[in-house]
């Protein structure tokens, strides 16, 4: 077992049966012109995530440990968006309409795909969900339970929207889960530090977080 330094407490895992899930380091969310910018949200809090979940993404890739990435979008007919999810709000562009990087959170556009930075690298997992939580309509439950996955570390966006859901919904399912506190952000940063309180509330009621640092010393300590 690692033992990483975290809160609420000390987080062990065992190498052999952890996965590294990162959510939807997405050009619509991250990039100028993209969907998060079209909502009137400031891009470079969520730009702050992108080198940390880059070293993450390295720390696993250089010990062979498995990867899942996960995409929010659509089909292009929008079949699984429901129109209370399309309709909400007041926003210059809604899912399915044409952006300055394709049409809107439709799987295939350019928008759609994760950043260069933290692409994925062949053997890796891409998991397209339509909903908040990875777990939702996704094939993510059965895939970790094929590899026997007990440990799950978390990287992504937004913190408090589909970071937050994923990590809850692996909660109910029996996971222990380590939240990165740089490799997460959110277009509020108020939003991000209440979640991170949330999920380790009461001694860890929902989860672990633990700094980068902390997470690439007890890998170091192990080798």
């Amino acid at each position: 077992m690692i033992p990483v330094n975290a809160q609420p407490f000390e987080f062990r895992f065992d190498p052999d049966s952890v996965v590294l899930i990162v959510i939807d380091m997405q050009r619509d969310f991250i990039e100028p012109g993209g969907f998060g910018e079209t909502l009137g949200n400031d891009i470079s809090h969520m730009q702050r995530a992108i080198g940390p979940t880059a070293e993450l993404l390295k720390l696993f890739r250089e010990r062979g440990w498995p990867v899942v990435h996960t995409r929010e979008n659509h089909a292009g007919d929008l079949s699984d968006c429901p129109p209370a999810k399309r309709e909400r709000g007041n926003p210059t562009l809604r899912i399915g309409d044409d952006g300055p990087m394709g049409r809107i959170l439709i799987r295939g556009e350019p928008g759609a795909e994760i950043i260069a930075d933290c692409a994925a690298i062949e053997g890796e997992t891409v998991i397209d969900k339509p909903g908040k939580g990875a777990f939702y309509a996704t094939p993510l439950g059965d895939l970790l339970a094929e590899r026997g996955t007990k440990s799950l570390v978390f990287a992504g966006v937004t913190t408090e929207v589909c970071v937050q859901t994923t990590i809850r919904e692996a909660n109910d399912r029996g996971f222990e889960c380590l939240l990165i506190e740089e490799a997460t952000e959110s277009y509020f940063p108020e939003f991000k530090a209440a979640t991170l309180d949330m999920i380790r509330a009461q001694g860890g009621i929902v989860g672990w977080t633990a700094p980068l640092a902390s997470f690439r010393a007890a890998l170091e300590n192990e080798t």
